[in-house]
């Protein structure tokens, strides 16, 4: 079976996410984010040059989440895909693109955070009757 793979996105939120409501009632989030751009030089270096900005939107619980957790300037990594879309400006039609986040989350590389785990409900204690494989260690 091969493995399943999704467009990814690795960027800064430009400026802080806005939520909206579609007219069925369910959440939606607009934002601009920023991707920063390099320049491989002759000699091995890298040269940063000026970002380049784009239209992000993620829906329902993704939604919600960025929301919550993002404000300008963090950094993140989302999966998802790229929606083409054609808007009526100045008497004629421009196709405009924008990446749809279904799963986002910070970037580890760029942010500094605690990871908070949940406990565990504690394990019932084995029987006798299901021994334990001391190959796999349990």
């Amino acid at each position: 079976m091969s493995i399943q793979t999704q467009m990814s996105l690795a960027g800064f939120v430009a400026a802080d996410p806005d939520l909206h409501f579609t007219s069925a009632g369910a959440e939606y989030v607009r934002l601009r984010v920023g991707v920063e751009q390099w320049r491989k030089e002759a000699d091995g270096s890298f040269t940063k040059l000026d970002p380049s900005f784009h239209d992000m939107v993620a829906f329902e619980s993704t939604a919600r989440e960025l929301y919550a957790r993002f404000r300008k300037g963090d950094s993140f990594v989302a999966s998802g895909y790229v929606h083409e879309y054609e808007v009526e400006r100045d008497g004629g039609s421009v196709i405009k693109e924008e990446f749809v986040a279904r799963k986002i989350g910070h970037n580890v590389n760029k942010t500094a955070y605690e990871v908070q785990r949940r406990r565990l409900a504690p394990s019932p204690p084995q029987s006798a009757a299901e021994p334990s494989d001391p190959a796999i260690g349990f």
